[in-house]
């Protein structure tokens, strides 16, 4: 599975953001989907998954709330919409996809493809 995020940019606090990945090379519909995030000098950490069919969605608690994850699965694309941003919400953005698991895992070694990241930038 080849993935392409997408969506990042420079945002005021307290503004949104949609991020998207888009998924090619094998049945998007058969991988469960997550996204990550870095900020500059901390490990990577977890942000959102959701399961193959959209049915079970998980977020970080930092996140949940304002950030919500879905997927269109007619265009091997998921979301992240990302509202009420904070300037600590300033990281890479990664997308990756789980191809053995239903629900979306926590842990990035349960992921088995990533997308190359799309900086997302908060000012306060």
């Amino acid at each position: 599975v080849q993935l392409q995020a997408s969506g990042g940019g420079l945002v005021q606090a307290g503004g949104s953001l949609r991020l998207s990945c888009a998924a090619s090379g094998r049945t998007f519909s058969n991988y469960a989907m997550g996204w990550f995030r870095r900020a500059p000098g901390k490990e990577r950490e977890f942000v959102s998954a959701i399961s193959w069919s959209g049915d079970d969605t998980k977020y970080a608690d930092s996140v949940k709330g304002r950030f919500t994850i879905s997927r269109d699965n007619a265009k091997n694309t998921v979301y992240l919409q990302m509202n009420s941003l904070k300037p600590e919400d300033t990281a890479v953005y990664y997308c990756a996809a789980a191809g053995s698991y239903y629900y979306g895992p926590l842990g990035a070694d349960e992921y088995d493809y990533w997308g190359q990241g799309t900086l997302v930038t908060v000012s306060s």
